[in-house]
């Protein structure tokens, strides 16, 4: 049986931080919704040190393209909705054919 894992690079721009800690809980807060509501991997992936921007990568796998695809645009949806400080940007989206 075939495996289709999807992976999403979101980018977020964080005007109103002003350190790295309030970036850190931004990112922290985000990531432990995502993981509780939709039981996927996520991780800040780049712009570690950057207080005004987050790259989060968001990784998913199932047997069908089409819910993995489906998933992806949920949770970058979820995101969008329940981001307590910055705005949604860039949304490169992959999925790899096991």
């Amino acid at each position: 049986m075939a495996s289709v894992v999807g992976v999403a690079h979101i980018t977020i721009y964080l005007d109103d931080s002003f350190s790295l800690k309030d970036k850190r809980q931004v990112v922290r807060s985000i990531s432990a919704k995502v993981r509780n509501t939709f039981n996927a991997g996520i991780a800040e992936v780049e712009d570690l040190n950057d207080m005004r921007v987050a790259t989060l990568g968001v990784v998913c796998i199932s047997n069908q393209a089409a819910h993995v695809t489906e998933m992806l645009a949920t949770i970058v949806q979820f995101i969008e909705r329940n981001l307590e400080l910055g705005a949604v940007g860039e949304i490169e989206t992959e999925l790899i054919h096991v």
